[in-house]
């Protein structure tokens, strides 16, 4: 099945590899953009480098792209999930992996440890008040700095002839314009979106755990189970 998917074009990363493992083609679709703001990208390597931060939560692989090159030296580096994970990998960075790629994870994940902490998160200019009130209850200190913001293109996906659609975020599907029709098998990467999706009259067939090879394998799950129904 060719699948599109939206993704900042910065963020496609290894998705046409990774769709491959998986049986299927993919295609990038980009409802937003990336306007990166260069000084505070810079501020905040200097910052990690002179210590001022007990951890580093990177929400997404775009942020770990910018930052990762410029750091020497870092603490303890938590990635979201693991294509942002493989992206810290690549620049050598050692770091962890939440099990589930939530946010709202972050602070049970590292729970009593926070008590006393600064935690320094770099990401797009989205407030995730949620994530910033859980460490604070943990009695750890929050520094989000927006490195990036994120436009809308306005432009209508191109999707060819893909026979689904794969949101990657519920503000990838708010800002998409597209035709909601039951020809394309839609498909949420989690939760987030798949409530985004629903609340905007177009709810998802497939709904994954938060990561892209998560959704694959729930979307072939799906197919094999259509395909029974249908042999049967």
């Amino acid at each position: 099945m060719k699948i599109a998917i939206t993704r900042l074009k910065e963020k496609a990363g290894r998705d046409r590899a990774l769709c491959a493992e998986y049986g299927h083609e993919c295609v990038s679709v980009s409802p937003l953009h990336a306007e990166v703001y260069g000084e505070r990208v810079a501020s905040f390597a200097a910052s990690v480098n002179r210590g001022a931060f007990d951890a580093v939560f990177f929400t997404s692989a775009l942020p770990a792209r910018l930052i990762g090159p410029l750091l020497v030296r870092w603490p303890r580096v938590i990635a979201i999930g693991p294509q942002t994970a493989a992206t810290l990998s690549g620049f050598g960075i050692d770091c962890e992996t939440l099990p589930s790629y939530y946010s709202r994870d972050f602070a049970p994940y590292l729970g009593d440890w926070l008590s006393g902490r600064t935690v320094g998160i770099p990401r797009a200019d989205v407030p995730n008040p949620g994530l910033l009130d859980a460490i604070r209850e943990k009695n750890g200190t929050p520094v989000e700095v927006s490195v990036y913001g994120l436009q809308p293109t306005r432009e209508p996906l191109v999707m060819g002839d893909a026979g689904a659609i794969l949101f990657t975020s519920a503000r990838s599907f708010s800002d998409a314009v597209w035709e909601c029709t039951p020809r394309i098998l839609r498909i949420a990467i989690g939760d987030v979106t798949a409530a985004a999706m629903a609340a905007g009259g177009c709810p998802p067939d497939v709904v994954g755990d938060g990561s892209l090879a998560g959704t694959l394998s729930a979307l072939n799950r799906h197919l094999a189970a259509a395909e029974g129904v249908r042999q049967g």
